[in-house]
């Protein structure tokens, strides 16, 4: 059982980029309700790399699937833009198998989230992935 602690930390913002309604609600109202972050939601890839550039989020939460992307395409978009390239960022896929520890690297991809997720459990998953020591405690 992971318990985190409560710490005066400021409010982190997440970039959530989905194409799938119903997961991005689900995402979104996880990370809002129980990781007590602000969620940016991007439907599309290009919407995403243009909020990333904007909102500069703390985090960035991928869906693998998204119509119309290339990962290694979108990931290299990112870090070469210089307001989005220290971005990290966290996939969500059903097909992630592929992906090899030096793409993950070379990437600077934080981790990792096989769907289908628990959603009780995936922000503290996405705050371990990340190396947030810790998230507010809703009642």
């Amino acid at each position: 059982m992971i318990i985190l602690k409560e710490v005066n930390i400021t409010t982190k913002t997440i970039l959530l980029i989905d194409d799938e309604v119903s997961v991005r609600e689900i995402v979104e109202l996880c990370l809002q309700d129980l990781g007590g972050w602000n969620v940016v939601v991007a439907d599309s890839p290009l919407n995403g790399l243009h909020r990333a550039a904007i909102e500069h989020p703390d985090a960035i939460i991928l869906d693998l699937s998204l119509r119309g992307m290339n990962l290694l395409n979108f990931m290299d978009k990112l870090r070469n833009n210089p307001e989005t390239q220290a971005i990290p960022v966290v996939l969500l896929s059903a097909k992630a198998r592929w992906l090899d520890s030096q793409i993950l690297r070379q990437y600077q991809i934080a981790g990792v989230i096989l769907k289908p997720f628990d959603p009780v459990t995936l922000a503290i998953k996405i705050a371990i992935l990340l190396g947030w020591d810790s998230m507010p405690i809703r009642d």
